[in-house]
């Protein structure tokens, strides 16, 4: 008798599965409330810890679904009240119940994009994303000062507002739509992170008596006054040729970051200005870098090419002209610089 009994409520449970599923798809209330494909998207915000009904009515009333009961009775049927996420969602009412779940369970959030170019400053990245709304500027500078992020290479950086100059690193970005300031500055410092793993570049800058700090200091200034690719390692090679002959490296985009701005000409005048990013007046490499470098730049910095180049002199077409002396040096300038 145990036995019959158990057989026929299972086969009365399996027959309520057939008649609910046929009820969900037969009445039309899973499809979507417009198919014709001319909706625009609805932002939907699903907080922690909101109940299946709460996002049933919700969606009910944003009118992207036709039932809020069925999503209800659909949802806990499949098991997935207690998979949705929390986050933004971009909905649209020509999705069905099936896709919106999909999405929801997924935790395929809404998100905002950013791309930050290579050779961007600080300042300018702070500008960039306070005009896209995305930051406040105010709040997004004093983490920049002293949030705490963690990742190796920030120990031993120096404190200051200029602290994360260089290491923001330069890419294009997708964060969820609810990201705060600490989460943008945390992605682009993971961006650095990778790339200082990926390219070894601890270790190929302890090879050539660097720290890391100098090598992406020597990147950035590769990044602000190279044009063209193939230049990068060969004026990699005139800032370590100069370093180790202790001859200042008198790099023009080290004075305009000192000026603290961009300059569409350096003039003489600008070369006395009294900064610790000088290099016509300081010896040595900046305190730090000036800019954010790219992959190509950070690699640069690490293997220059094997020059006796000390000089260069930017051509009008954006390349650089490379001499070991100052007479030929001089003759370039000549030519190029009128």
């Amino acid at each position: 008798m145990v036995k019959k009994w158990r057989a026929k409520k299972r086969f009365y449970l399996f027959g309520v599965v057939i008649l609910v599923s046929v009820l969900f798809y037969a009445t039309g209330t899973l499809d979507p409330v417009d198919s014709s494909g001319k909706s625009s998207d609805i932002l939907v915000q699903i907080s922690p810890n909101t109940s299946t009904g709460q996002i049933s009515d919700m969606l009910k009333q944003q009118g992207l679904i036709q039932n809020a009961g069925v999503f209800k009775l659909y949802t806990r049927y499949h098991k997935l009240d207690n998979q949705i996420k929390a986050g933004y969602y971009l909905l649209n009412p020509s999705m069905s119940v099936d896709e919106i779940l999909h999405l929801l369970v997924r935790g395929k959030t809404a998100s905002k994009s950013f791309t930050i170019p290579e050779g961007y400053t600080l300042a300018r990245i702070t500008d960039s994303l306070a005009n896209k709304g995305y930051i406040q500027e105010q709040l997004f500078k004093d983490l920049l000062t002293s949030g705490k992020f963690n990742y190796p290479f920030m120990k031993d950086l120096p404190s200051g507002e200029n602290r994360l100059e260089g290491y923001l690193f330069p890419e294009t970005y997708n964060v969820s739509l609810d990201s705060a300031e600490k989460d943008i500055i945390n992605v682009m410092l993971a961006g650095m992170d990778r790339q200082i793993k990926e390219l070894k570049l601890e270790e190929k800058a302890r090879k050539m008596n660097l720290t890391l700090h100098q090598a992406i200091t020597i990147a950035s200034m590769i990044e602000r006054e190279a044009k063209v690719q193939k230049d990068r390692a060969l004026i990699s090679s005139v800032i370590h040729n100069r370093l180790k002959i202790g001859m200042r490296l008198q790099i023009d985009a080290t004075v305009e970051y000192a000026l603290g701005g961009h300059r569409e000409k350096i003039y003489y005048k600008d070369l006395e200005v009294n900064s610790p990013y000088n290099t016509y007046k300081n010896p040595g490499l900046p305190p730090g870098p000036i800019a954010s470098p790219g992959k190509e730049s950070l690699l640069a910095a690490v293997t220059p090419a094997k020059t006796k180049y000390l000089y260069y002199v930017a051509k009008p077409d954006g390349s650089h002209a490379f001499a070991e002396t100052l007479e030929e040096h001089n003759i370039y300038k000549q030519r190029y610089l009128k």
